[in-house]
């Protein structure tokens, strides 16, 4: 895994004016014994949010193959983790990721491409069922972005850049720019950003509806870490239908959707949590939520 990273070239652009710059990284440093591009723990009052960090700051924090692989690795954990109720992933205050590994792409062929299904397994975070909130500082370009918008909450700090800059390389976005985006921000935005490859900033992004809020640098994570617990704190079990029927609406007609929501709030009459909720209501105290 250490050796697709090993010279792994970030891909962001200086300016609006210049050529994007190809960097060359160093192998990055091992955060503990299973990953070696990533810092992965649990964070909160109760340990209940699980916390990931690209740990590849001197690249940006380029993705690479490992590190998605190493992502996955993590999302799964969590998934399987009962304790855990929410999830945040972010990067530095320079940088979310600032875009994807182009050595590891330049020389693919188009037959290596569509036979390996190239990119597939960089989906993951979309389907995982516990909330995933993006705090995201610094560059998310490219790939960057793609993750960012992968995810269920972006929180950004002042300073932060999105944007899909491909088309200054030749090609089109691979990971969900093109779609994610324009469901998040519009048409004409979104084909302005994928045929120019300018970025926005972290304010355009709010007000385009990209971003959800926006904190200082240095209070960001501490942001997303207090929404995660929030979350954490409700039903997981409840959280995770609510997602997914949150998610129905960008694939069903309103028709669709609403039959779709309908049935999932039947459901939740089936559930422990859905009873000790409305009862700790009317008694005028704290759910205690079991997930079940």
């Amino acid at each position: 895994m250490a050796a697709l990273c090993r010279r792994a070239v970030v891909l962001f652009q200086t300016t609006k004016t210049l050529p994007y710059v190809l960097t060359a990284a160093r192998k990055c440093s091992t955060a503990g014994t299973q990953y070696n591009y990533l810092i992965v723990d649990k964070r909160g009052e109760n340990k209940n949010v699980g916390f990931i960090q690209l740990n590849r700051p001197k690249a940006l924090n380029a993705l690479c193959d490992g590190l998605m692989k190493e992502m996955n690795q993590a999302l799964d954990a969590f998934e399987n983790d009962a304790q855990v109720g929410a999830i945040i992933i972010t990067g530095n205050e320079k940088s979310f990721a600032a875009g994807a590994d182009i050595k590891e792409m330049q020389n693919r062929t188009f037959q290596e491409c569509y036979g390996g299904n190239f990119l597939s397994h960089w989906n993951r975070v979309s389907t995982v069922r516990k909330p995933i909130i993006a705090a995201v500082n610094g560059f998310a370009l490219g790939g960057g972005c793609e993750l960012a918008m992968m995810c269920d909450i972006i929180y950004a700090g002042e300073k932060a850049q999105f944007g899909q800059p491909e088309i200054l390389l030749g090609t089109v976005p691979g990971a969900g720019g093109t779609q994610r985006l324009t469901r998040a921000v519009g048409k004409s935005l979104a084909m302005e950003m994928v045929l120019t490859g300018d970025r926005i900033s972290a304010k355009e992004a709010k007000e385009s509806g990209l971003v959800s809020k926006i904190f200082p640098v240095e209070q960001l994570v501490e942001e997303a870490l207090r929404c995660g617990e929030k979350i954490a704190n409700n039903s997981k079990l409840v959280c995770a239908m609510a997602k997914e029927a949150v998610n129905a609406a960008f694939e069903l007609t309103l028709t669709e959707g609403s039959r779709f929501e309908k049935r999932i709030f039947h459901a939740t009459f089936a559930t422990d949590d859905r009873k000790e909720g409305m009862t700790a209501f009317v008694e005028k105290r704290k759910a205690n939520f079991k997930d079940n």
